[in-house]
């Protein structure tokens, strides 16, 4: 949102005064006209930065007074109106005005009204452009680690069902046909784990960003005796970025957070389908109350699963985000270009998409309710449990198992043309197939035995996802 501070001075006229030209105009004579003013300022937008640029100018007041590029009485001054913006914005009284562009020079001309001719001090040794590169990163950082608070609440939730519902037997599916039967509650860990590695993924995108750029000034540098570790360190970043060039240019870090978002989003709209088809009377899985499902103006029999459609849909708004920076940034030579005050509408808006996307699928999974009679009907549907039958064939009759497969595949055949699943098919009909089977073989062709047999690790036992559920719960809290 930040424009370049580093135009030359040496204008005939001054500039009006109450515009933002007045920070920037001493080389122009005449105002922009009003379609420039109209594409120019993004106060609209980068007002949310509020925050992030008070920090950001309290540690850069802080440190020129320390350093003394400024007087000491000059950065308590400056320091105490920053306190009264802060408090004017809080209380909703603060005059956030177009003519002043962006929420750098909103704040820098308030300041300046309020304190006088201090205000200009502040400024000294910094550019729009590290000042907005620093506001930017630290509004990523935050959102990053609100992202990553928001999803360990929805694996709290998923932690919760699975724990519950560890032994609740229910189709597995491959192709969307029935595979092998697994438990609800193992299902429900799937979607732990892969949550777990978007946390990580936010996590990595934070530490690779917390480098400040403050200092960089505009592209160059600066040539006052400034701290930047001081900066840094008062700020919360590891260190200061190395290259100034790269300190103002550089929004790597707002697209690796969309690339985190964008996956986290597919996570979510995978999720949001399975509710969607399991809520639809062919299946009857689960259901939802009253609070996150909707009716129809028509059709007064209608229970839609409404929000989980919309956090299915939300998934477009943040992979385009990240298709939108990405073209941004693509082409840009460095170090600044005015192209970048495109950077943030597409972060803000996806982390907002995000974080209600999150929040309404914690609430939906909590709010959940398995048909454990309905899914265990289901589970031993299709021939689920014929991997079985093979797999007994290998153990107890050492056949390999091509010859099982083929053996379990022809006891599939002949069930399907008697109208019986595998588990009432007679043994006479599985004998005259492969000889050696005996009725031990019934012992395996249930879906309870089938699940409580996958005792690997990983999968889908109930005592399996009772310990992965500890797991989890010791690692998240």
């Amino acid at each position: 949102m930040s424009k370049s501070s580093d135009a030359p001075t040496g204008a005939t006229q001054s500039p009006s005064v109450g515009t933002g030209q007045e920070m920037w105009g001493g080389r122009f004579s005449e105002k922009p006209a009003e379609l420039m003013q109209a594409i120019n300022v993004s106060i609209g937008v980068d007002k949310r930065l509020w925050r992030q640029d008070l920090a950001g100018s309290r540690a850069h007041c802080r440190m020129l007074a320390k350093q003394r590029i400024i007087k000491a009485a000059d950065a308590e001054v400056i320091l105490g109106g920053l306190d009264q913006i802060e408090a004017e914005i809080e209380a909703g009284t603060f005059p956030f005005r177009d003519e002043y562009e962006d929420i750098h020079m909103n704040v820098e001309a308030r300041l300046k009204e309020l304190v006088g001719e201090p205000a200009g001090r502040l400024h000294t040794a910094r550019s729009r452009n590290d000042q907005v590169a620093t506001d930017f990163r630290l509004w990523v950082r935050d959102a990053c680690d609100r992202t990553v608070n928001q999803i360990e609440a929805l694996q709290r939730a998923l932690l919760g069902q699975a724990e519950a519902e560890a032994g609740a037997l229910m189709p597995g599916f491959t192709h969307l046909q029935p595979a092998q039967p697994v438990t609800f509650g193992h299902h429900m860990m799937a979607y732990v784990e892969m949550f777990g590695r978007d946390a990580g993924r936010f996590r990595d995108a934070r530490a690779r960003m917390n480098e400040s750029p403050l200092g960089s000034a505009a592209l160059a540098g600066s040539p006052f005796p400034i701290d930047r570790e001081m900066t840094a360190s008062a700020l919360g970043f590891a260190r200061p970025m190395a290259n100034s060039l790269d300190g103002v240019s550089d929004r790597d870090f707002a697209l690796e957070s969309l690339a985190a978002a964008s996956i986290c989003a597919g996570h979510l709209s995978r999720l949001a389908e399975e509710i969607v088809v399991w809520m639809t009377p062919q299946f009857g899985f689960v259901s939802l109350s009253d609070a996150f499902t909707t009716g129809s103006s028509i059709m007064p029999q209608k229970k839609n699963p409404d929000a989980a459609e919309l956090v299915r849909a939300k998934t477009g708004r943040i992979t385009g985000a990240l298709i939108a920076l990405t073209t941004v940034m693509k082409g840009l030579p460095l170090a600044y270009s005015k192209d970048m005050q495109e950077d943030k509408p597409p972060v803000f808006e996806a982390f907002d998409a995000l974080d209600l996307a999150l929040s309404a699928m914690a609430g939906m999974i909590a709010d959940l309710t398995p048909n454990r009679e309905r899914m265990a009907a289901a589970a031993g549907a299709g021939f689920s449990t014929a991997t079985d039958l093979a797999d007994w064939l290998v153990r107890e009759l050492d056949l390999p198992f091509r010859q099982a497969h083929h053996v379990t595949g022809a006891a599939v055949k002949r069930a399907e043309d008697l109208g019986v699943d595998l588990p009432d098919l007679p043994l006479e009909d599985l004998q005259s197939i492969e000889g050696g089977i005996t009725q031990a073989v019934y012992d395996v062709l249930t879906p309870a035995a089938s699940v409580a047999s996958r005792k690997a690790w990983g999968g889908t036992s109930p005592d399996g996802v009772r310990e992965q559920v500890r797991r989890w719960k010791e690692r998240i809290g």
